[in-house]
């Protein structure tokens, strides 16, 4: 015997769908980049650190997550240093990092810090990753 489970249809829309987000990686990471525009983000692609940082800094209502490939930037400790750099930010701003130093997924509580996933991305842990950050926007999608 099969089971189904049905579910209604706005529950299977994208779960970015109308977030501007701000993805940091190298040009070697396309795949990433696929794989977060088909959540239905705006993406808005960027490949030095600094100047990331600087545009989240800058002007931080424009975006609504920011995302980065820790490996192509030093990896996880240098993801968690740009977690820090970002200071009071980074509590409006949530921040969804992945990395193959991962060896478990981290899914914070609060904003305490960002959510960091293993490289490469699969589409579920990249959902289920985009759903808790978005956590507080969540309202405005039902």
């Amino acid at each position: 015997m099969q089971a189904l489970k049905t579910f209604e249809m706005r529950e299977a829309a994208p779960v970015g769908r109308s977030v501007r987000t701000l993805v940091l990686t190298s040009g070697a990471s396309d795949a990433a980049v696929q794989r977060i525009a088909g959540l239905g983000c705006q993406i808005e692609r960027e490949d030095e650190l600094f100047s990331a940082l600087d545009k989240i800094l800058s002007d931080p209502a424009c975006y609504g997550l920011f995302s980065m490939d820790a490996d192509s930037f030093g990896g996880l400790a240098a993801g968690q240093r740009a977690f820090r750099l970002l200071g009071d930010v980074a509590q409006r701003v949530p921040m969804i990092m992945f990395t193959s130093e991962c060896c478990d997924q981290v899914v914070p509580q609060g904003h305490e810090g960002p959510t960091i996933l293993r490289a490469p991305l699969s589409a579920i842990s990249l959902r289920v990753g985009f759903e808790h950050a978005l956590r507080s926007r969540k309202a405005l999608y039902v």
